[in-house]
C-alpha cells in the first residue's frame, strides 16, 4: 500500500469522517410503508472501519450516496433505514442526521460521546456533490478532523465526498475495506501468480475494450462470454444468427484478437433461443455457427468445460461479468458455472477475485461468496482499475512518506 491506511492515524477523541458506501438496494414494505434494505452486503463491508474508530474511542462521522435523487431531498431515497441496519450490526445505537451539513450537525458532531456514531443524510441531495463543488467539500470538511475513504464503489469518480473533501486534510487515508480492495486487485494487477485467469463477460465489448487490453500484457488467458463474445465471433466471420452485435466495434475487435493471439478464449458452444423474451432455451446447444432467427443468450456446455479447466489450473484468476442473460433461469448455467468453478479454484489454493453486479449476484446466490479470496464492493471501480487508469478517490489520499 502506498496510501495512508487507518493505522496511520491517532483515532482517540477525534471526530473522523468517513465516505462509505451504502448505496444499498432498498424496496417499500407495504404492510409498514417503510423502505427496508434488500442487501445489506456493503454495509456489512464498512463495519471493520467502523469498529476500528469505536475501538480507539473516535467518533465515526458517516457520509454517503444512495440512488439518484438528483441534487434535492427525496425521502425514497433517505439512508435512514441504514442507520437502523448499523445499530442492529453494531449492537450500539448509531444516531441519524436528517441533515447533512450545517451548524446543528457540526455541533451535534462535536457533542457525540467518544466511541459513538452518526449517519448523515444523502449526499446526493445537494447538487454539489456529484459536480465536486469546492463549497460543497468544504461545509463537509467542518465536520472532521481526519478524513478517511471506504467507499471503493465511487472511487473512480470525483465528487465533492471523496474527492474535494480530502484537500482539507493533511492526512486523508484509506479505510479498512479501501485497503484490502487495494491490496487484493494490485496484486492481481502487478504480480499474479502464474497460470492465471481473467473471465470476462457482459452485453458489450465497448465496456471492457480497456480492460482487455491492459490485461492482455498481464494475464495468461483471457477467457470471454456474455453477449459481447458475439461481437468477436462475428469479427472473425462466425454466424452469429441475430445474437448482439456491436457493428461499430467489430474493427477493433478483430485488432483485439490479432494482438491477443491465443491467450484470447472465446465460446465454442451455446445456448440459444428465438428471442432475449423468450422464456425457454432450445434443448440442443448451438456449436459453431448461430443460425438466423436464433441469438446466442449463454454458453454452452462445451464452453463451460474448458473455461472451467482453466480457471481450476489456474493460480490467480479474475471475474467480472456474466456469461449469459443471468436473470433468466434458462440462460444463467454458464454463469453459476463459473461461480461454482470460481470457489472450486479457490478451495485448490488459488487467488480468486470477483467484481461486478451480475458476477457477484451469482456466487451469493450460491452461497460461495465466503469461498473465494475477495468479492469486490466496486463494479465500475474494478474495471477502471483493472484499465490501468487512475481512481479520482484513490489518488486524492495522501501517499506514504
Amino acid at each position: 500500500m502506498s496510501k495512508l491506511t487507518l493505522k496511520d492515524l491517532d483515532l482517540q477523541g477525534k471526530c473522523v469522517l468517513v465516505r462509505v458506501d451504502f448505496n444499498v438496494p432498498l424496496q417499500l414494505c407495504e404492510e409498514t410503508n417503510r423502505y427496508e434494505i434488500v442487501d445489506d452486503t456493503r454495509i456489512l463491508s464498512a463495519l471493520p472501519t467502523i469498529e476500528k474508530i469505536m475501538g480507539a474511542d473516535g467518533k465515526a462521522i458517516l457520509i454517503s450516496h444512495l440512488g439518484r435523487p438528483k441534487g434535492q431531498p427525496n425521502q425514497n431515497f433517505s439512508l435512514a433505514p441504514v442507520s437502523d441496519r448499523l445499530t442492529e450490526l453494531l449492537d450500539t445505537s448509531v444516531r441519524f442526521s436528517s441533515e447533512t451539513i450545517g451548524s446543528v450537525v457540526e455541533k451535534t458532531v462535536r457533542t457525540m460521546p467518544n466511541g459513538s456514531v452518526i449517519l448523515l443524510e444523502n449526499t446526493r441531495y445537494f447538487p454539489g456533490e456529484t459536480t465536486n463543488d469546492p463549497a460543497f467539500a468544504e461545509e463537509l470538511a467542518k465536520l472532521g478532523d481526519l478524513f478517511v475513504n471506504d467507499a471503493f464503489g465511487t472511487a473512480h469518480r470525483a465528487h465533492a465526498s471523496n474527492v474535494g473533501v480530502a484537500a482539507h486534510f493533511s492526512k486523508p487515508a484509506a479505510g479498512c475495506l479501501l485497503e484490502k480492495e487495494l491490496i487484493q486487485l494490485g496484486h492481481a494487477l502487478q504480480s499474479p501468480t502464474p497460470p492465471n485467469v481473467a473471465l470476462l463477460g457482459g452485453a458489450k465489448v465497448s465496456d471492457k475494450m480497456g480492460v482487455i487490453t491492459n490485461l492482455m500484457g498481464i494475464m495468461d488467458h483471457i477467457l470471454i462470454g456474455g453477449a459481447m463474445a458475439y461481437t468477436f465471433l462475428k469479427a472473425k466471420g462466425i454466424p452469429v444468427g441475430n445474437s448482439l452485435v456491436e457493428e461499430d466495434r467489430l474493427d477493433d475487435a478483430r485488432e483485439m484478437m490479432e494482438h491477443a493471439g491465443d491467450k484470447l478464449f472465446l465460446p465454442s458452444d451455446h445456448i440459444v433461443s428465438t428471442s432475449f423474451d423468450a422464456p425457454d432455451a432450445i434443448n440442443n446447444p448451438v456449436s459453431g455457427a448461430i443460425e438466423d432467427g436464433l441469438m446466442g443468450l449463454d454458453i454452452g456446455p462445451n464452453t463451460i468445460k474448458e473455461y472451467t479447466d482453466l480457471i481450476l489450473s489456474a493460480r490467480t484468476s479474475i471475474w467480472n461479468g456474466p456469461m449469459g442473460v443471468f436473470e433468466k433461469p434458462a440462460f444463467a448455467r454458464g454463469t453459476k458455472a463459473m461461480a461454482q468453478a470460481m470457489a472450486s479454484a479457490t478451495n485448490l489454493g488459488a487467488t480468486t477475485i470477483i467484481g461486478g453486479g451480475d458476477s457477484v449476484a451469482a456466487i451469493t446466490q450460491a452461497n460461495l461468496h465466503e469461498n473465494v479470496t475477495h468479492v469486490s464492493t466496486g463494479g465500475g471501480a474494478m474495471l477502471k482499475f483493472l484499465e490501468g487508469k487512475s481512481l479520482p478517490g484513490l489518488e486524492a489520499l495522501a501517499d506514504h512518506p
